[in-house]
């Protein structure tokens, strides 16, 4: 019999002590690596969302919400903005602003956000048609690669919006035309995928029958609205719109200074996305810590029951090491063998973490795509999995090294006198 397997037989000769090292070793060794999983991919979502936008402009409240609503779309508007007070930072030509995008939300399809905007959007998000073509005419559609896969949709498809980000058949819009799929986006990675894509009139249009249906047929309205000529946005300052995701042409004194200027000297609300992601980060940061330093002592807890466990199990088995001795054995076997059983535990307590953290990041997965429609996997691994494996070895080394050592002073004459 080698190595391994009399230090598996010696481990598995006491089941509950084993049990109960490797249960808090591994969730300890969970703990931390799910929290890795999740700081990753969040960042990950952050930060490909960010999509160089500099400023946020929208109605006066929390500038984060502004910025969760605007470009993660996983909150709800502050308010809307007249076209007429955002004018200025719309049209083109503006000396400091590369490209200003407009966003009209309040209506969704199964929870996905539809979002009335330009195309330029696209452009923004560095997005593709993979089929059809981008939206000309009111009520037609360009769909996220997510929402085509998820919901099968296709091109020629028809649905109807619902008012709000719930999915409520009363709150269907089914008294409007139906919007009209015309185009589907490359997976993209970003929030995009996740979005459905018309243009500003489409979404007044749909708000604006209620008006209309108290006055004319539906018939009428929809033939009105199917044949609408579409004037440039700026066009229409009786209006309201969302927000406006902004571009800067270079960061400068005067784009620093620009949301702090807008803030104070106009009914808009400007929003600095970096500033505000950032004080996510340290408000989620604060939790994430906490959790990381249970997990720690999670794990130094089971170090050392690890260690009283071998340490403890000596003086029982002092005998059986001392016939080990006689029969041939030399005193760094012995302490090879204690030291491979801690580190047996280690790596068993690592694999099941592990296993547990990716399983658990599955089932966060689900429960977050469901409920904001981001994308999370437990399929994905990560280098700092690696290092915990590391410092997993290194804590069953630390924690067997001095049971190791004691096995290896074993004197065969005393402990065999003694019987």
């Amino acid at each position: 019999m080698n190595l391994l397997q009399l230090s598996w037989k010696n481990l598995t000769s006491k089941p509950l002590a084993m049990l109960l090292s490797l249960v808090l070793f591994a969730l300890g060794v969970g703990l931390i690596a799910l929290l890795f999983l999740l700081n990753t991919q969040l960042q990950d979502k952050f930060e490909k969302n960010l999509a160089g936008i500099d400023m946020v402009l929208g109605a006066k409240g929390s500038p984060l919400q502004t910025i969760l609503c605007s470009m993660y779309h996983i909150d709800s508007p502050t308010g809307n903005i007249s076209i007429k007070d955002a004018k200025p930072f719309l049209r083109k030509g503006h000396p400091l602003i590369e490209a200003a995008i407009p966003l009209s939300l309040g209506d969704s399809y199964k929870t996905y956000r539809i979002v009335g905007t330009e195309p330029e959007m696209l452009e923004l998000y560095e997005a593709k048609i993979e089929e059809g073509k981008v939206w000309e005419q009111v009520f037609e559609v360009v769909i996220g690669a997510a929402l085509a896969d998820r919901e099968g949709l296709k091109l020629g498809d028809n649905f109807f919006g619902s008012h709000g980000f719930i999915n409520d058949s009363e709150l269907e819009h089914d008294d409007v035309e139906p919007f009209e799929v015309v185009g589907i986006l490359e997976p993209n990675g970003s929030v995009i995928d996740q979005l459905i894509l018309t243009n500003t009139q489409t979404v007044w249009a749909v708000h604006d029958h209620e008006g209309e249906a108290a006055t004319s047929s539906d018939s009428t309205a929809h033939a009105h609205h199917a044949h609408e000529t579409l004037k440039p946005l700026l066009e229409y300052e009786d209006k309201d719109i969302t927000s406006v995701l902004v571009k800067f042409k270079a960061r400068n004194f005067q784009t620093l200074n620009m949301p702090r200027s807008i803030n104070e000297n106009t009914d808009l609300q400007a929003a600095n996305p970096a500033y505000e992601i950032n004080r996510l980060y340290a408000m989620i940061g604060d939790g994430a810590d906490a959790l990381r330093v249970l997990a720690f002592v999670i794990i130094f807890v089971s170090g050392l029951s690890i260690f009283i466990s071998l340490y403890s199990s000596l003086k029982e088995r002092k005998y059986e090491l001392a016939l080990m001795r006689v029969m041939g054995a030399s005193r760094g076997k012995l302490f090879l063998l204690i030291l491979m059983e801690g580190l047996l535990l280690a790596v068993l307590g690592f694999v099941i973490g592990i296993i547990i953290s990716h399983v658990g990041m599955e089932l966060i997965a689900g429960v977050m795509q469901d409920a904001y429609r981001y994308a999370f996997s437990g399929t994905v691994f990560l280098k700092e999995e690696i290092y915990l494996l590391f410092g997993a070895l290194g804590i069953g080394l630390v924690a067997s090294i001095i049971p190791a050592l004691k096995a290896f002073q074993t004197d065969i004459s005393d402990t065999l006198s003694e019987a």
